[in-house]
């Protein structure tokens, strides 16, 4: 098994799979686990969609508690929020239907950014089709989960899950809990904790519930309750449970990036991982595959002491006899798809002004160094560069506080020009780092 641990982590680094860290336990016991510098144990980290998991389990404790029932209709908690004259397919929306996101919409109602309570404009929007009918991904259902448990306990999801989840099972770590601009959690995305935390979690629900959570819940709540067939990633065609997925061989915590619980129930088995794959279309499905193919097949044929692994975050190559010592400075037209005004390569260090302004860009060369993200100094991020040729730089740059996120950039200096090719992971602070566009050197 520690071999397998091994091709597991050589084959992540391979495929070039940014991880943040991973915890492996068979039958409750550690087998491995490691953390990728900078990142460390104990440390916070945006889980993104497994809130909505987490939410899910204070609703269950209200179902339990006969707060609520799977067959109440959603606006009956929400008359407040609706309006004149609701669509039917709104008004037969039930908690188990959206437990199973089978609700009356295509896609999230809420605008980060433009609305106050995010919960609102789930009753305020135009549904499209009948509820109970087909899965559709839709996190504002999520968030009215979140405005629901306030409404009926009187607590915001985090201060219900401190008494009645996290300190019951002895989860001691820093966690705090993103808030839409009303001041509720945001229920679908915005819990930040650490993966040792995820996986206490994990294991509780494996394990029945452990008595903190209704057992009931714990395996009803795991079990496929819709088909989800049109999913384009292979691992999500297996079917939606309440508020997280069936896979190949059992079900997972999911939230973007890589922030994963993946539970076995046949091998007793829970791999939780913390990481930011969002640069890559397919960096999700290269971690499960990594893990059902070098590690899955194996477990339980031999023993191992647990292996603790001091790892570091990838990097992009570099070739130490290419480079270029420093240019001057590139103009780009107006237009560009870039938004890219000003670039100049000084050293290691990249200045350019684009849609954030004026930007410093310092990079490790093939190895991460510690820097604020460009133009959001007060965010902590990672950067690393790599020259592919004599003319040809890669960057690529990670945010990696509240909101992980990217982008990679190559650019080939020719003669009196500099292309700048970028791509991204979406969020407001990358905006600006897709597309192309080519600068002409100063006189």
């Amino acid at each position: 098994m520690n071999n397998r641990i091994q091709a597991f982590v050589n084959r992540l680094q391979k495929e070039d799979v940014n991880m943040h860290g991973f915890l492996l336990t068979v039958d409750g016991q550690e087998k491995a686990k490691a953390y990728y510098a900078p990142f460390k144990e104990g440390q916070p980290h945006r889980m993104y969609s497994v809130s909505k998991t987490m939410t899910v389990l204070a609703i269950g404790m209200l179902l339990d508690e006969g707060k609520l029932g799977l067959d109440d209709h959603i606006c009956d908690y929400f008359r407040d929020y609706l309006p004149e004259n609701p669509s039917p397919w709104l008004t037969g929306l039930t908690i188990r239907d959206m437990l199973r996101m089978a609700t009356c919409y295509r896609w999230t109602q809420y605008r980060e950014g433009v609305d106050e309570d995010w919960a609102k404009p789930f009753f305020t929007g135009t549904p499209t089709h009948a509820p109970g009918s087909v899965f559709y991904y839709d996190t504002g259902c999520s968030q009215v989960f979140a405005a629901l448990v306030k409404r009926i306990s009187g607590q915001e999801t985090i201060d219900f899950l401190e008494e009645r989840l996290f300190k019951p099972l002895g989860c001691q770590d820093e966690r705090y809990w993103l808030r839409d601009p009303s001041g509720c959690c945001q229920g679908g995305t915005g819990l930040c904790m650490s993966l040792r935390d995820l996986h206490r979690v994990a294991l509780c629900l494996l394990n029945g519930g452990e008595g903190i959570v209704p057992a009931w819940f714990a395996k009803e709540m795991t079990e496929k309750h819709i088909d989800t067939l049109m999913q384009a990633n292979e691992e999500e065609q297996y079917g939606y449970c309440w508020q997280c997925w069936r896979i190949r061989a059992g079900w997972v915590m999911y939230g973007m990036g890589g922030q994963l619980a993946i539970v076995c129930p046949d091998k007793k088995t829970v791999l939780s991982t913390i990481a930011d794959v969002r640069l890559d279309p397919w960096g999700i499905q290269r971690l499960y595959d990594a893990f059902f193919e070098e590690i899955y097949p194996y477990i339980g044929q031999e023993d191992m002491e647990p292996v603790t692994l001091e790892l570091a975050c990838h990097t992009v190559p570099d070739h130490p006899a290419f480079g270029i010592p420093e240019t001057g400075v590139y103009q780009f037209p107006d237009g560009n798809q870039m938004q890219m005004k000003s670039l100049q390569l000084m050293g290691d260090c990249l200045y350019y002004e684009n849609a954030h302004g004026k930007c410093v860009l310092p990079f490790g060369r093939g190895e991460n160094r510690e820097i604020g993200f460009p133009g959001y100094p007060g965010v902590p991020g990672l950067a690393c560069g790599g020259w592919v040729d004599k003319d040809l730089l890669r960057i690529r740059c990670y945010a990696i506080g509240d909101s992980p996120c990217g982008f990679d950039m190559l650019i080939h200096f020719q003669g009196n020009t500099a292309t700048v090719q970028g791509r991204r992971s979406y969020d407001a602070m990358t905006h600006g780092y897709e597309g192309v566009a080519t600068g002409v050197l100063a006189d």
